[in-house]
């Protein structure tokens, strides 16, 4: 059995398919229709709802797409719905009027995402900048409005720093109903001939993968869900994560950061683009935000994907993998995992449990490089990442890893042997240039042609170059300064 708030009525729920995703539940079950659907696969937005968590003396409000999103997660969380903004007096929610004043709506399919996507950023960024507005409406499409005036009443929102609200009202109460929930004991809901478990601790996982070896592990759940969304396949038996304390931590020292596997993306934010300034910057092209503040690192891994965005960096930066099976942990260097199309080398009952990501050292230049058609909320069709490190102009060290050029996200073999202990300079860029060339045999699809692939994925050596030559130049006029 689970229970949740929806809005602030508590709700047990005993005998539900565990496949039946929170959008169907609100419109089906609960008879809430203010939610949409639009493209069921986390891309347009119009099924945004909030998902509201205790964080210390306060309620942490995030975005999701209720169609990505499955009801045995909602096990100790608060769910709300455009519904439910409403003032008790019946009055709109400032963020909704501010949507009607400045004509934000035309047909109003998209209107109830918007606005929650609006109100999850009065509440976690309450003075938000032009940056913000624009990072947490992305994952929201429009065909009607051109956007501007959604843009313009999330500005109007965003002066308004002591916004109050009902739920700024009765946060204590809000709290104490949510501290009646009890979390720290395995939950399982049982409905329609499926099962999902939800362990809280990384010993009960492990001792559940044991003895259901073929249950298929739930994290963020924006790709598993596509199975049942789009594909319109049953998952019998799934393993929800996201409760597991120890997945979900983040260790830091000298010399590495260690991320659990089932710490979302937008958890994970600070730490990697304080210690990989680059990688923050793909982190903000990472599909949109709500798929952020589900997915996972570990997700993004373990999906084995060969345009995931996350491994080839991985990959360039040498990062581990703590594999456990049982009572059994191992490691595993990230670039050993990937086997080939969608086949690792994580065996039955064995789950990731951390990533472990060395820091960069003296004399290391990392760059990572996405191209896709769309700035935001798009699938790449190259993902190089760049790992050199470079002392008295020669290349000591190189990794270099690219997504979308082969089955698996690989290491460019030919193309680092080419630079490992060469001069840093244009021959030699150019002599890995065509090495690359010959690295990968990528196929033509709709993101983009094998020609293209191959001919970016080279120009992107070729521009890590140049950039890395025009800080070099920077460092040397400013020392002179």
């Amino acid at each position: 059995m689970i229970k949740f708030l929806l809005n602030q009525e508590l709700r047990e729920e005993s005998d539900l398919s565990p496949n039946m995703t929170v959008l169907n539940y609100l419109r089906t079950r609960v008879g809430k229709t203010g939610t949409k659907e639009g493209c069921g696969s986390g891309d347009c937005g119009a099924c945004t709802v909030v998902l509201g968590e205790r964080e210390g003396e306060h309620i942490r409000y995030q975005t999701v797409n209720s169609c990505l999103t499955f009801v045995s997660t909602l096990h100790g969380k608060q769910l709300l719905t455009v519904e439910d903004l409403k003032e008790k007096d019946g009055s709109l929610h400032p963020v909704q009027q501010a949507m009607v004043d400045f004509h934000g709506s035309q047909c109003g399919f998209c209107t109830p995402g918007f606005i929650m996507s609006m109100f999850a950023l009065s509440k976690n960024k309450p003075s938000a900048k032009q940056h913000d507005i624009y990072e947490a409406l992305a994952g929201n499409l429009c065909r009607c409005t051109g956007y501007r005036p959604i843009v313009d009443a999330a500005k109007t929102i965003a002066e308004q720093p002591q916004l109050v609200d009902q739920f700024s009202r009765y946060e204590k109460e809000i709290l104490a109903k949510l501290d009646t929930i009890e979390t720290d004991t395995l939950v399982t809901l049982n409905g329609n001939d499926k099962v999902c478990f939800s362990p809280v601790s990384s010993d009960q996982l492990a001792q559940l993968l044991v003895e259901h070896p073929d249950a298929q592990l739930l994290a963020g759940g924006t790709d598993l869900a596509l199975q049942v969304t789009q594909f319109y396949r049953e998952l019998p038996t799934m393993i929800y994560v996201g409760n597991v304390a120890e997945l979900k931590q983040l260790e830091e020292d000298d010399t590495q950061l260690i991320i659990g596997a089932a710490r979302s993306l937008s958890d994970s934010y600070e730490a990697l683009s304080r210690v990989f300034p680059d990688m923050g910057e793909l982190l903000e092209r990472f599909a949109s935000l709500q798929i952020r503040n589900q997915g996972t690192l570990g997700g993004n891994i373990g999906n084995a994907s060969p345009i995931g965005d996350a491994p080839p960096v991985l990959i360039a930066l040498n990062a581990r993998l703590v594999l456990r099976q049982g009572e059994t942990r191992r490691e595993l260097p990230i670039a050993e995992y990937f086997i080939d199309y969608k086949k690792t080398a994580q065996q039955s009952s064995e789950f990731i449990e951390k990533i472990i990501i060395p820091k960069p050292q003296a004399d290391q230049y990392f760059k990572v490089y996405k191209l896709s058609k769309r700035l935001d909320d798009d699938i790449s069709a190259v993902c190089g990442a760049f790992n050199l490190t470079i002392t008295n102009a020669t290349i000591s060290q190189a990794r270099i890893a690219f997504g979308g050029m082969a089955a698996i996200p690989k290491r460019a073999a030919a193309c680092e042997q080419a630079l490992l202990n060469q001069p840093w300079n244009l021959a030699t860029v150019k002599t890995a240039m065509a090495a690359l060339a010959n690295d990968f045999e990528p196929l033509s699809d709709f993101r983009a042609s094998k020609e293209y692939r191959t001919k970016t994925a080279t120009n992107l050596l070729y521009k890590y170059f140049l950039e890395q030559q025009s800080l070099q130049l920077e460092t040397r006029v400013t020392s002179y300064v």
